[in-house]
């Protein structure tokens, strides 16, 4: 486990300025991002599909937007601090592309709140239908395959191959929620765990797609550690405290579990890189960057007697309620979202993403780190 020092912690802080000098050298002159919730900027609202109904509601968007956006936190996500830090535009969802006159040539964002890597079909064939959507990653690649040509010329010369070589790609955080279906459905994990081949089998073939369009450089997240997630920590409350980490308060089970699946997608990403030599595959370590927030909070300013709380919810020892959840009708946000890591019981705050940017974007658990210079 890794534990950052308090240079760590200042260099972090002040990081911003060498990203906006980095941005300018205008390495990436795209990015587009696939994936869930954690990277959603209105795709599930315009969809339709929308049983989370509460982000269409205050207090969503609060901090930063300061109404509520479709994004699953109170402010901007991981993937709104990379567009500022490549000097990019915040990325517009697919579905509003018929609807705005932005440039979609700098990035779109194809992420949808409850998607899976695994189509819903899988699912369905399993007796699971309480899925928040269908739009699924392959739905998510085939979206960008259809809107490729309005960008630039498959196929037909150096146009595509060299707008995509100055891309920078995002697939993920995605596969999580192939998990939290059926274990918020009382599945065992003992039966998630079978599953986890199938989903690294779905997001590498994603992957690889992208490599043979032309994209060059991607970044593939793992998951959170979700044993410290406030919604696991709520529904599989026990009284045995065996089953907790005596540090951190967490579920020994669930974390173990994401760290198993993370070691298996590391696995997969590894043959793709023999694939693939010439493509940069950015594997960024979602569990650890988040680890630091509950075996070191207050050193990111989250009073560790509060830290696996949610910041908007309504009530409980973790404040969360699946009955009240944030965004119903007289459930409020503390005073202070930025004291808090954890916002709605499942999504972490705009604090806790700026956080886990800095340190992707500094090259701290990317694995290798991303350059932000001159492309070659």
């Amino acid at each position: 486990m890794v534990f950052p020092s308090f240079l760590t912690f200042f260099l972090l802080l002040f990081s911003l300025h060498g990203l906006a000098f980095a941005s300018k050298t205008g390495r990436y002159s795209s990015l587009f991002s696939f994936g869930d919730s954690i990277s959603d900027t209105g795709n599930l609202l315009l969809s339709g599909d929308n049983p989370f109904i509460g982000i269409a509601n205050p207090p969503y968007g609060q901090t930063f937007f300061k109404k509520p956006t479709g994004r699953c936190s109170d402010g901007r996500l991981i993937v709104d601090f990379f567009a500022e830090a490549l000097g990019l535009p915040f990325l517009p969802p697919y579905l509003s592309k018929s609807k705005s006159k932005k440039d979609f040539r700098k990035g779109m964002n194809f992420a949808v709140a409850g998607a899976t890597a695994l189509s819903y079909s899988y699912f369905e064939s399993r007796g699971m239908g309480l899925l928040w959507t269908n739009k699924s990653l392959s739905v998510q690649l085939e979206w960008f395959q259809q809107f490729l040509p309005s960008l630039c010329h498959p196929g037909t010369g150096e146009d595509c191959k060299r707008y995509l070589k100055n891309s920078l790609f995002l697939v993920g955080e995605i596969g999580g929620n192939d998990f939290n279906y059926p274990l918020l459905q009382a599945r065992s994990l003992h039966e998630a765990r079978t599953y986890v081949p199938d989903v690294i089998k779905a997001i590498t073939e994603a992957v690889s797609v992208l490599i043979r369009l032309g994209a060059k450089t991607l970044v593939v997240p793992g998951n959170f550690p979700t044993g410290c997630s406030t919604l696991y920590l709520t529904v599989f409350q026990t009284n045995n405290k065996d089953e907790y980490e005596p540090s951190t308060g967490c579920l020994i089970r669930f974390n173990e579990f994401a760290s198993y699946y993370n070691s298996k997608l590391q696995d997969g990403i590894q043959a793709l890189r023999k694939r693939f030599p010439k493509a940069t595959i950015i594997y960024a370590d979602n569990y650890n960057m988040s680890m630091r927030f509950v075996e070191t909070p207050t050193l990111f300013g989250f009073p560790k007697e509060r830290v696996l709380f949610a910041c908007c919810g309504g009530g409980g020892p973790y404040n969360f309620d699946i009955t009240k959840t944030c965004g119903s009708p007289r459930v409020k946000a503390c005073t202070y979202p930025a004291q808090y890591a954890d916002w709605d019981g499942l999504h972490l705050t705009e604090a806790a993403y700026e956080f886990i940017a800095k340190a992707m974007l500094n090259g701290e658990f990317m694995h290798p780190p991303i350059k932000l210079g001159v492309a070659a």
